[in-house]
């Protein structure tokens, strides 16, 4: 497997060349080959109980604004908490668009549709994981993607200069010669480096010949680094290559003398990592750690105490507790090195089966969370739940 070593690489050449049935057979025997280690989970946490401080609704799921939504990102801004997420009948639908609360006071204020995917007045796609981020200087950005699917889709961005009362006429952020589209960050919020420059956590998913499913297509991490707020664009990476790995949506840790780590979803039942010793230019090979996954969605931040936090899913996709969702549980784990984790809280989890009548598809979902920490300590998460609602969680780290 190719690490990247400071440079644009790109291996779909080399991707195209496997035939089909033996770019399975690597996939299941690296499935087979990285397993999660066994963990003794907490029970789910109640709030006001321990470390979770608070837990609710974004919006009243009675008074939902779309029918779906999913793939919240949440930030805070000089005027206090901002939550985004994408909403409309259904995933990948042409009408869903991005939707947006704000934090005033003690409740969140009305969700109101912010950008949708218009192109003309005959054509209009869907749009897709906002990411929200507060630079240190300038105003409030809101990421977000165009298109009719993952592997089609392009990269927006709206500023707000009032912490997300108002915002700008959205831009195309532009295309790569080796990946095309820029996206900026694919899922996970960007880190502001030292020289102001800030640093995207993306990734790519390309579709084999003459295939649609899961299995059909190949995940790459790379990175989308602006010195000038989205103006121009340097590209990272892909950093892995696809066969041993199949990695999107990284999340960005931080550690001493410009070390990061990234944390990775994928198709191989666990958590992926990849190191940087030089600020993010070069990465190691992707490798496992010993947490599970499900293929889906995490996010990580690096705690001012300098513990690493991820929330994440610890299923994978073979479902369990006689045939619940492999989302249908929410955990939070804690590493003081970023290798070795300890999951701490329960967030949700769900222990019985879609009632009759109701909708089977996403009963129990819990997933796709967004994580930060606020000025004050606090870590405040964001997450789909159900696909109806964006649920609010906060925890006070030092009871971690």
């Amino acid at each position: 497997m190719d690490a990247c070593s400071g440079g644009f690489i790109l291996n779909a050449g080399r991707m195209k060349s496997y035939p089909r049935f033996w770019l399975l057979f690597i996939i299941i025997g690296v499935s087979v080959s990285v397993s999660a280690k066994e963990f003794e989970l907490p029970p789910v946490a109640e709030a006001g109980r321990g470390a979770l401080i608070a837990a609710e609704q974004i919006f009243s799921i009675a008074n939902k604004p779309t029918k779906e939504c999913h793939a919240s990102t949440i930030v805070e801004t000089p005027a206090g908490l901002v939550a985004a997420w994408f909403g409309g009948a259904r995933e990948k639908d042409p009408d869903v668009g991005i939707w947006l609360s704000r934090r005033e006071g003690e409740r969140w204020t009305d969700s109101i549709e912010v950008v949708n995917g218009v192109q003309s007045m005959n054509l209009r796609y869907a749009c897709w994981n906002p990411v929200l981020f507060q630079p240190r200087e300038g105003p409030l950005m809101l990421f977000y993607k165009v298109g009719p699917s993952p592997d089609d889709w392009w990269g927006m961005l709206t500023t707000s200069d009032d912490s997300g009362k108002n915002w700008s006429w959205p831009t195309k952020l532009g295309e790569h010669f080796g990946i095309g589209h820029l996206l900026g960050p694919v899922k996970n919020k960007p880190i502001q480096l030292a020289d102001g420059s800030i640093l995207c956590p993306s990734s790519s998913e390309m579709e084999l010949e003459g295939g649609s499913d899961l299995e059909s297509n190949y995940w790459r991490v790379h990175f989308e680094l602006t010195r000038d707020l989205g103006k121009t664009w340097e590209v990272i990476g892909p950093i892995n290559d696809g066969v041993e790995f199949d990695a999107i949506q990284p999340s960005i840790l931080s550690y001493a003398q410009g070390r990061m780590q990234v944390l990775c979803r994928t198709k191989q039942q666990v958590v992926s990592q990849s190191w940087s010793n030089d600020g993010g230019r070069s990465w190691s090979a992707m490798e496992a750690t010993e947490l599970p996954n499900p293929s889906a969605g995490t996010d990580a931040v690096t705690l001012m105490d300098g513990r690493q936090l991820l929330v994440y899913n610890h299923t994978t996709r073979k479902h369990y507790n006689g045939g619940i969702g492999s989302r249908a549980m929410l955990n939070v784990a804690i590493s003081n090195d970023g290798k070795n984790w300890k999951p701490v809280v329960t967030l949700e989890k769900l222990v019985e089966k879609a009632p009759a009548g109701v909708d089977r598809r996403h009963w129990g979902e819990f997933s796709y969370p967004a994580v930060i920490q606020a000025r004050d300590g606090r870590v405040h998460i964001s997450y789909t739940y159900n696909r109806e609602g964006v649920k609010h969680a906060v925890l006070d780290p030092r009871k971690l």
